[in-house]
């Protein structure tokens, strides 16, 4: 079924945190900060706005035609139609059994489309999922459209009964994204049909699964975060409880037979140092650590995520900001393994790590965990999508030799269904409220309307960020009052790309990052990355920042191999790469001399409009079958807007010297 949607423009999502409306908070804890809801935000802005419109009117329904295409939507028709007693076996007629949670994914995000623009046609087609799920579910409130349908042809390892295989048989994955889907739903809509259905379910792995119950734990994390949500809503201790348990009885060998480090089950939660193992799960564990963290204030789990979290972006983070460097177990490798070519970087695990950082940030309220985000948010996530919405990267390297580009679709389909629900929840993380502080975490162009005290104000920013690093902020509110306004000072404006040293800038920036307010010089005290104004502030008070915008070279440290002898460009958020189109067909040839002089031009008719970093490189050139030595043109484009002119050569890290430079691929 093709959806279409009108265009309009877009209203901001909150992150996948929270969100709005009927959800009844009576936790004892619970994050000190809270993100502002995305119904509280309107973007305006010329870089996001569009992407969010292409990502409501066709990534979405796009997803949902493939699943009606490849089988996942009839799943559920086949399961139906066993459950009502009309046939003995149906078909499972897609190639995973895990492929249930890519119609869920894909769901949420068609929720929250919703909320941003109420569209009939949609909520229609929702409300016709949601009855053949409802259809699907048996009584007991199982849901696993395989095993119902037809276990005599499901793999041996998960045929014979019930959760017989945690480890691959993602049973407990699938709900995860179910709940998640149901949560979004009923915030957007104020319908139960999806959320009963998800209780339902929960309600039956609360009486099967328990410290006195069946041991085990998802072989794919997920439904720790999905459990933490359905007891924000209902308040009902025994899906908090269920999720710390799959937590704590990780590494429990006396609990079940553990999986080991692919699934982050080789010791206890909260003796883990070191990131391991599959990307995806891992990142999507530690952000319910957070989850859990904040709401039992159990603080061991915020003690073992501190120390991954440093051992991630410390030695294991791409200078894009994609996590898991190797495809064989699409994760994480030794400390300070980052290949380029071969880079995994996929998709889902970049949205999965955002989802963590903003986390980080709530518990802890510093910027670093920002600073990260969004260069994921720029760069490494940014990259999964193309232009159209309707094209998509799983891995995401760092240089490609031409054999690398966009699909419509994947057979194992999780980072296409993961866009759909990502890609509205971005402006919801580009504020935060604690008390009488305001944070401003990302610079979009847009308004904010922000509860605080007993007042209501009203953010209105002006910018061309990330072209440009000014950024004006007026405040509006109901009544004059005091509060504290919390400006982030990007880490690349204050001369560190990452905190930790994994990468450094050969260049640093002279020109200071100044502050106004009112037209008057503020002094920037940092506090946490923060620039703290604190005043009595009234109606169309005007903070003006300025952030210095160099194109910088970045050394990654010297453990990294792959980047030994080679040097990559930043301007801003956004990382740079060269490719073939711009370069006279060929980049990995190019040598990006320490005496580079840099300049920067905008030009709008390129990829959806870009600031393109050019000057002159030696290049590296075969004559009469003679290596050479010459001097050519450099283009560099930002990251996120390679593969969209065909197949070729790109690289972000360029070579320092000749020695580094290659003419021929390998």
């Amino acid at each position: 079924m093709i959806i279409k949607m009108e265009k309009i423009s877009v209203i901001c999502l909150c992150a996948l945190t929270f969100s709005c409306g009927k959800a009844i908070e009576k936790a004892e804890h619970d994050y000190p900060v809270k993100p502002v809801f995305f119904t509280e935000v309107k973007l305006s802005d010329g870089f996001w706005s569009p992407r969010l419109e292409t990502n409501r009117t066709v990534t979405i329904p796009y997803a949902f035609e493939q699943c009606e295409k490849t089988g996942r939507v009839k799943n559920f028709e086949q399961a139906a139609l066993v459950n009502s007693g009309e046939v003995e076996h149906g078909d499972f007629c897609s190639a995973y059994t895990f492929d249930d949670s890519d119609l869920f994914k894909i769901m949420e995000g068609a929720s929250y489309s919703l909320k941003v623009k109420y569209d009939p046609e949609l909520d229609k087609y929702l409300d016709e999922l949601i009855a053949k799920i409802s259809a699907a579910q048996e009584e007991d409130g199982y849901l696993y459209t395989a095993r119902t349908s037809n276990p005599e042809k499901l793999h041996d390892w998960v045929k014979e009964k019930r959760w017989a295989n945690l480890y691959m048989g993602h049973e407990l994955y699938n709900m995860g994204h179910l709940y998640e889907a149901a949560f979004a739903h009923y915030q957007a809509t104020g319908k139960r049909s999806l959320l009963d259905i998800a209780l339902k379910n929960a309600d039956l792995i609360t009486r099967e699964f328990g410290p006195d119950k069946r041991r085990g734990v998802p072989g794919h994390q997920v439904i720790e975060i999905g459990l933490a949500k359905l007891y924000r809503i209902t308040s009902d201790a025994k899906y908090l409880d269920l999720a710390k348990f799959f937590l704590d009885e990780r590494g429990n060998k006396v609990g079940h037979k553990l999986f080991g480090e692919y699934s982050q089950d080789h010791k206890p939660v909260v003796e883990q140092t070191e990131a391991v193992g599959h990307a995806v799960r891992a990142a999507y564990m530690y952000a319910g650590m957070a989850d859990i963290a904040a709401l039992t204030g159990d603080s061991r789990y915020i003690n073992a995520i501190d120390r991954i979290w440093e051992n991630v972006v410390h030695k294991k983070l791409y200078l894009t900001g994609g996590i898991g460097a190797t495809g064989k177990w699409e994760g994480f490798g030794p400390d300070y393994e980052l290949p380029n070519a071969s880079a995994y970087a996929e998709t889902c695990a970049s949205i999965a790590n955002v989802m963590w950082n903003h986390r980080m940030f709530l518990l802890h309220q510093d910027a670093k965990y920002i600073d990260v985000l969004e260069r994921i948010l720029f760069n490494g996530a940014l990259s999964g999508t193309g232009f159209s919405g309707d094209r998509f990267f799983y891995s995401n390297p760092l240089a490609s030799f031409g054999q690398h580009t966009r699909s419509p679709w994947f057979t194992c389909a999780c980072c296409p269904s993961n866009i759909t629900r990502f890609m509205p929840s971005i402006p919801g993380y580009a504020y935060a409220v604690k008390s009488s502080h305001i944070y401003v975490n990302l610079f979009m162009q847009g308004e904010a309307k922000i509860g605080i005290s007993d007042n209501i104000v009203r953010i209105k920013q002006e910018t061309e960020y990330p072209w440009k690093g000014d950024v004006k902020i007026i405040v509006s509110m109901e009544k004059p009052g005091k509060f504290t306004l919390n400006l982030r000072i990007p880490g690349w404006a204050r001369n560190q790309p990452l905190p930790g040293g994994l990468y450094t800038y050969m260049d640093i920036v002279d020109e200071e990052v100044t502050l106004k307010v009112n037209g008057e010089a503020a002094p920037i005290k940092l506090s946490l990355g923060y620039a703290h104004l604190s005043r009595r502030w009234k109606e169309g008070d005007i903070i003006e920042l300025h952030l210095p915008m160099p194109a910088r070279r970045v050394l990654a440290h010297d453990k990294v191999k792959a980047d030994v002898g080679r040097v990559a460009v930043e301007r801003g958020p956004l990382v740079y790469c060269a490719e073939w189109p711009d370069n006279f067909g060929r980049v990995h040839n190019l040598i990006l001399k320490d005496d580079f002089k840099f300049k920067t031009e905008y030009r709008a008719d390129l990829l959806q409009g870009v600031t393109l970093i050019t000057g002159r490189a030696e290049v590296l050139k075969e004559k009469e079958g003679r290596i050479i030595t010459g001097e050519q043109k450099l283009v560099l484009i930002p990251y996120y807007s390679w593969a969209h002119r065909g197949k070729g050569e790109m690289a972000v890290w360029l070579a320092r010297t000749a020695e580094k430079a290659v003419v021929q691929n390998p």
